[in-house]
C-alpha cells in the first residue's frame, strides 16, 4: 500500500507541473480563417485532429471546435507539421491557393527556404502546430474521475495523463494511468502503469518503425513491477479524418517481479511477439472513441500468452472538458500458481486536454 499512495502522489505532482506549463503553448492570434457561409476568423489555428480544426479567439475563454470541411480559407505564418492521408509529412505555413469556386479547396504547405507543395483539403488529416521553442510541440490530455458507493463503503479513485512530442517524420508518447480502490473489509487495490512509445515514419507511405516500454505495477495479480520492452514494423490500415487504424508487429522481452516468493527468485523473464492494433474513432464536435490492443505470446515459454487492452470513450461537454468513461485489461492464460490471471475494470470521470486541443 505504501508503493501505491507514493506512486499516486508522484502521480498527481506531475499533473500539476503539466498543467502549469499550459500556457506556455499560447502565441498572438493572428491566423486567418474564412468559412462557407462567409464568415471570416482572426484566430490561432492550433491544430488539425480527425476532422476538427481547433482555435482560439481573443475574445472567447476556450478553444473552439471548428468543422474542417466547411473551411475555404486558411492563412497562418506559424509552422505546422502537416499529415496527408497518403501518410506523407510536410513541415512549414500555410496558404490557400486560388482557384475556381467550382473545384476542391487547396492548401499550400510553403517549406522554407521557397519550397512549397498543394494538397486538397480533403487530404490533409492533420495539422500540429511546430516551432523552434520546444515547448510548442507538447500535447496531452489529464483525467481524474471518482466512484464511491455507500452500500459497500467503496472509494475508487482514477488518474491519467497523456504527453506527446511531435516532429515531421516521428513522435514519442507518454502515458500514464492509475487505479486506487478500497471497499469495506478488503485490503485497498493498487494499479499504476506508464506506457512509453517512440514512432518513425518510413519512406514508403503509411509505414512505420516503433519502439515501446510498458511498466506495470497491480495487486490484484501480484505484480510489484513488470516491465515490457519490445518494437517491431507497423502499418496504417486507415487514416482518414474519422478513422484511423494502425497495427504492429514485432518482438519483446518481458521481466514480471512478483510481490509472492512462490516464483523462484522472485522474478520471471519471457521472450514473446508482440502483435498490437490502435483505433481512434470520432465524430464531429461530440465523441470520439480511442482502443488499443495488445498481445505478447510467449516465445520461451510457448503456451502462454498475455493480453493488455485499453479503451476510453471521451464525450466532449465544452471546450477542452469532456465526459469519460474507461475500460482497462490484463489477462495472463498462464499465471504463477496462486496468483490472479487478471486484473481489469472501468472508471469514469473529466478530462481536460492542453496544446492541440
Amino acid at each position: 500500500m505504501k508503493i501505491g499512495r507514493a506512486t499516486n502522489f508522484r502521480v498527481v505532482l506531475l499533473s500539476s507541473a503539466l498543467a502549469l506549463t499550459a500556457p506556455l503553448f499560447a502565441r498572438e492570434n493572428t491566423d486567418v480563417l474564412v468559412m462557407k457561409n462567409g464568415d471570416r476568423l482572426t484566430c490561432q489555428v492550433k491544430g488539425l485532429d480527425q476532422g476538427v480544426l481547433y482555435v482560439s479567439l481573443d475574445y472567447v475563454a476556450q478553444t473552439i471546435s471548428v468543422e474542417w470541411s466547411k473551411v475555404t480559407r486558411i492563412e497562418s505564418n506559424q509552422l505546422f507539421i502537416v499529415k496527408a492521408e497518403d501518410g506523407t509529412v510536410y513541415r512549414g505555413i500555410l496558404k490557400t491557393a486560388d482557384s475556381p469556386a467550382s473545384q476542391p479547396v487547396k492548401i499550400e504547405i510553403l517549406a522554407p527556404p521557397k519550397k512549397s507543395v498543394t494538397l486538397e483539403r480533403s487530404h490533409i488529416v492533420g495539422l500540429s502546430e511546430t516551432s523552434e521553442n520546444v515547448w510548442q510541440r507538447f500535447n496531452g490530455t489529464l483525467n481524474f474521475g471518482v466512484i464511491y458507493s455507500k452500500g459497500n463503503q467503496s472509494t475508487q479513485y482514477s488518474f491519467g495523463s497523456q504527453i506527446e512530442y511531435l516532429r515531421e517524420r516521428w513522435s514519442g508518447q507518454a502515458t500514464l494511468n492509475s487505479t486506487l480502490s478500497s471497499s469495506s473489509g478488503t485490503s485497498p487495490s493498487t494499479r499504476n502503469v506508464l506506457d512509453l512509445s517512440g514512432l518513425h515514419l518510413l519512406p514508403r507511405n503509411n509505414y512505420f518503425y516503433a519502439g515501446l516500454g510498458s511498466f506495470l505495477q497491480s495487486s490484484a495479480q501480484g505484480i510489484r513491477l513488470q516491465t515490457i520492452l519490445g518494437g517491431g514494423l507497423g502499418c496504417y490500415l486507415k487514416n482518414t479524418g474519422q478513422t484511423k487504424l494502425s497495427v504492429l508487429g514485432g518482438v519483446g522481452w518481458l521481466r514480471t517481479n512478483y510481490t509472492q516468493s512462490i516464483v523462484p527468485a522472485g522474478t520471471q523473464d519471457l521472450a514473446a511477439a508482440v502483435i498490437s492494433a490502435d483505433l481512434k474513432l470520432f465524430r464531429f464536435s461530440k465523441t470520439n472513441l480511442d482502443v488499443t490492443a495488445t498481445l505478447l505470446p510467449a516465445v520461451s515459454e510457448p503456451g502462454r500468452v498475455r493480453f493488455n487492452s485499453n479503451a476510453t470513450y471521451y464525450v466532449k461537454l465544452i471546450s477542452n472538458l469532456s465526459w469519460n468513461l474507461s475500460f482497462y485489461g490484463n489477462w495472463d492464460n498462464q499465471p504463477p500458481a496462486g496468483l490472479s490471471g487478471s486484473d481489469y475494470g472501468t472508471s469514469s470521470g473529466l478530462s481536460w486536454t492542453f496544446g492541440l486541443k
